[in-house]
C-alpha cells in the first residue's frame, strides 16, 4: 500500500492511505501514536503531526463506552455482509465504516495549537459543517451528541459525520467518519452511535447524486489547516 502525502503546514502533513483494512489501519495508527507521544515526552519541537485520511472495508466499531447490544447482528450474520467488528479505544458507541466513507485521522499534538479535547471536538465539527456548507447543506451540532448533524432540533435529525477520538498527554489518534457516498443499509444493523431515535444521511444522499471524494478529501483538509492554524 502506497502512502501519499499530499499537504503540508509547518510540522503538520496530511498523509492518504486510501482503501486499507481497519486492523491494518489501527495498528499504524497505533504505532504513530506512540511515536508521537515518545517525542512529545523527549520535547522533539520538529515532530510531524499527521492528519491520516483512508477508506475502509465493511466494518464496526464499539468505543470504550458503548453497549455491545447496539451491535444487532450476531457473528454468522456479519461474515454474510461482508463486515467485520472491533471494540476499540476510542470514545463513543458504535460505528459503521465502509466504502464511500471518508474516514480522517488526526494524530497530532494538541498543545501544539493551544487545544483541549473539547476545543479540538469543536474544531473537527466545525470542519465538517464548513465542507457541508460547500455543498449548500446546513449542518450543525446536537447537544450531549458527538457529532455532526441535520435538522438536528427535530423529528428528522440525522448523522452525517460520526466523531470518536482518543487522547494521551494531548496526543490524539482516531478521529471522524463523514459519509460521502455511504451505502447507508450498514447503519441498519447497528443503532448508530448508541440511538435508537435518529437516522444517518450522507453528501450524496443529500444531493441526490454522487460526490466526488478526491474534492472532500481536499476541502476537509484545507478546513482543518484553516481552523488548526487559528
Amino acid at each position: 500500500m502506497q502512502t501519499k502525502t499530499k499537504k503540508r503546514m509547518g510540522n503538520l502533513i496530511t498523509e492518504d492511505w486510501g482503501l486499507i483494512d481497519y486492523a491494518e489501519a489501527w495498528q499504524r495508527q497505533e504505532s504513530l501514536f506512540s511515536q508521537r507521544l515518545a517525542q512529545k515526552v523527549a520535547g522533539e519541537a520538529g515532530a510531524i503531526d499527521r492528519i491520516v485520511l483512508c477508506e475502509h472495508p465493511h466494518v464496526y466499531t464499539l468505543g470504550r463506552s458503548g453497549k455491545a447490544a447496539n451491535m444487532l447482528l450476531s457473528d454468522e450474520q456479519l461474515k454474510r455482509i461482508g463486515a467485520t467488528y472491533y471494540h476499540i479505544d476510542r470514545g463513543g458507541d458504535i460505528t459503521y465504516h465502509g466504502p464511500g466513507q471518508l474516514v480522517c485521522y488526526p494524530i497530532l499534538d494538541l498543545e501544539r495549537y493551544g487545544l483541549g479535547l473539547k476545543d479540538y471536538i469543536a474544531i473537527i465539527e466545525e470542519a465538517v459543517i464548513r465542507v457541508c456548507a460547500h455543498y449548500g447543506i446546513r449542518a450543525g451540532r446536537l447537544e450531549k451528541a458527538t457529532g455532526v448533524w441535520l435538522d438536528a432540533h427535530d423529528s428528522r435529525a440525522r448523522k452525517i459525520c460520526a466523531i470518536g477520538v482518543r487522547s494521551s498527554r494531548y496526543v490524539t489518534m482516531h478521529g471522524l467518519a463523514l459519509n460521502v457516498n455511504t451505502d447507508l443499509r450498514y447503519f441498519s444493523y447497528i443503532n448508530p452511535c448508541g440511538f435508537i431515535d435518529k437516522g444517518v444521511t450522507s453528501l450524496a444522499q443529500e444531493l441526490h447524486q454522487e460526490v466526488s471524494k478526491e474534492e472532500v478529501k481536499r476541502l476537509l483538509t484545507e478546513e482543518l489547516f484553516e481552523l488548526l492554524k487559528n
